[in-house]
């Protein structure tokens, strides 16, 4: 995925059972962030920081969706936990990590594995995407995304 590509329609079922979809967000400006794993430090932080900063967000005219190959009840677990205001999507499949390019080799401690980069993407009311953000600053990451859209 890549800026001026259009979202594929199905998004994927969040913690709620609910699907999302594209068109669901029509006319709507969107956030959709893919993040590693659900209770890890890095990914915590990054979704406390979205959720301190949700309302500004909202006020900007953004929904915001969390993606990750957790299920729906990891995500439940992490949502209620940190009490985490969005949707969280189970691609457990990873169908959508691949569909937007974030499910790529990585590397750590020697070994080469399949796994999700932290990647940030802003898409328009027209489904476009107009913004990714590849270097996420996890702390902070609702600051990152306000200065962007402000800009």
């Amino acid at each position: 995925m890549k800026i001026g590509d259009k979202i594929p329609e199905v998004l994927g079922v969040d913690q709620e059972g609910r699907e999302h979809r594209a068109s669901d967000y029509a006319g709507k400006k969107l956030i959709i962030y893919f993040y590693p794993k659900d209770n890890t430090s890095g990914c915590t932080a990054e979704a406390c920081s979205l959720r301190d900063g949700y309302s500004d967000l909202r006020r900007a005219g953004y929904a915001l969706l969390g993606v990750s190959k957790d299920s729906a009840a990891s995500h439940t677990k992490f949502a209620e936990k940190h009490s985490l205001p969005f949707p969280l999507i189970a691609d457990t499949d990873t169908s959508l990590q691949q569909a937007f390019g974030v499910w790529r080799e990585k590397k750590m401690a020697g070994r080469t594995y399949m796994g999700t980069v932290r990647t940030t993407f802003v898409v328009d009311e027209q489904g476009t995407v107009t913004h990714i953000i590849d270097k996420v600053n996890n702390k902070d990451a609702a600051n990152q995304l306000l200065t962007l859209i402000a800009q």
